[in-house]
């Protein structure tokens, strides 16, 4: 398990450090202006339909269980074909998935994002895609800004972009996996904003774990 914490506390201050803390502050900028533009509302009464629910829902649990089970199984089969790669590549995945997940639940914990109105019929609600209760704990760590389903499907992402660079089928498809999540949830159980926020927040921290271990 020592290559799962490989760098972890360093990784963690280097996702807050330089250029990659500009990345966040960008993350709070486009959400204000999605916000305040009412792109979020706009963007919740065009796609909260049935058909849609049903392409895209599926997104939800496959965010919630794959980041759990993908890095398992590749440590797995890492340890039966003696691969170092594949065992280095499950830990950076590990690490990228609990990162995201625990900086997301860090954010979801000030902002208290609440979240859109389950329906498929929101014509004649309010917009309350502005409504953020700012404080300790005042929204919980579950639900709201930035998406932890994006955050951690982009940061996964990223970690194989930096771990194979040579390898296009690989990255386009995880590229493909992290949009469809992302996308998934901003139809479903998330405002666009927290899509993009999580988005790219999810990306720099799998760019710092993704190079930390590239050298392995």
């Amino acid at each position: 398990m020592r290559g799962f914490f490989r760098q972890l506390p360093r990784n963690v201050l280097r996702c807050f450090t330089g250029r990659n803390l500009l990345w966040h502050a960008l993350a709070i900028a486009l959400t204000y202006l999605i916000v305040t533009s009412r792109l979020d509302w706009r963007y919740f009464l065009f796609t909260r339909r049935p058909v849609l629910h049903e392409i895209f829902f599926p997104a939800v649990v496959l965010g919630m269980f794959l980041p759990i089970f993908a890095p398992l199984l590749l440590l797995a089969a890492g340890a039966i074909g003696r691969s170092l790669r594949g065992k280095t590549t499950a830990f950076a995945l590990g690490q990228s998935a609990l990162l995201a997940l625990a900086i997301s639940s860090f954010y979801k914990i000030f902002t208290g994002r609440i979240p859109p109105p389950r329906t498929f019929s929101p014509a004649g609600l309010t917009d309350a895609s502005h409504g953020f209760r700012l404080g300790l704990l005042r929204g919980g760590a579950f639900w709201g800004w930035p998406s932890s389903h994006t955050t951690v499907a982009f940061a996964m992402a990223a970690a194989l972009w930096k771990l194979y660079p040579q390898n296009r089928p690989l990255r386009y498809s995880a590229l493909f996996y992290a949009l469809y999540i992302g996308v998934g949830v901003s139809m479903t159980i998330h405002w666009f904003s927290e899509f993009a926020a999580g988005a790219i927040i999810g990306s720099v921290i799998g760019a710092v774990v993704g190079e930390s271990f590239s050298d392995c």
